[in-house]
C-alpha cells in the first residue's frame, strides 16, 4: 500500500490561476497544474533553487521535488504548444504562516530579492 501524500508547504497562492491563449486558437481542454507544481516551477526556474533547496523549502524528499518538476514542465509545455487553457488549482498544500520563527526559504530572502544572484 503507498504511503498518503503528505501536504506541501508553499509560500503563497498564485494571483493568477489561468493561462489561456489570446487568439488563434479554440481551447480543446484545459490542463489542471497543481499549486504544488506551480510553487515547484517558481522555485526552480524563477528563483533559481536547486531540487535539494526547493526540497526544504516544501518539506519533501528531493525525489518527489523531482518528480513533481517533471509533471508541471510537461504541463506548462502541453498548454504552450498545444494552445490548451492552464488552470492552476488543487494539490496537497499548506500555507506558509510568513511569522519569525518560520524557516522557509520565502521567509528568510528579502521580499525584493528575485534571483539569488542579485
Amino acid at each position: 500500500m503507498a504511503r498518503p501524500h503528505r501536504s506541501r508547504c508553499i509560500c503563497s497562492l498564485p494571483t493568477i490561476c489561468e493561462f489561456s491563449p489570446k487568439t488563434g486558437t479554440t481551447v480543446r481542454k484545459n490542463i489542471i497544474m497543481t499549486v504544488d507544481e506551480y510553487e515547484v516551477i517558481r522555485l526552480i526556474d524563477l528563483l533559481e533553487l536547486t531540487q535539494e533547496e526547493c526540497a526544504l523549502q516544501l518539506e519533501v524528499s528531493r525525489t518527489t521535488v523531482t518528480a513533481i518538476y517533471t509533471a508541471a514542465r510537461r504541463k506548462l509545455a502541453q498548454s504552450i504548444i498545444e494552445g490548451e487553457t492552464l488552470l492552476i488549482q488543487g494539490g496537497n498544500i499548506t500555507v506558509c504562516s510568513h511569522t519569525e520563527s518560520c524557516s522557509h526559504y520565502c521567509c528568510k530572502v528579502p521580499r525584493n530579492r528575485i534571483h539569488k544572484g542579485d
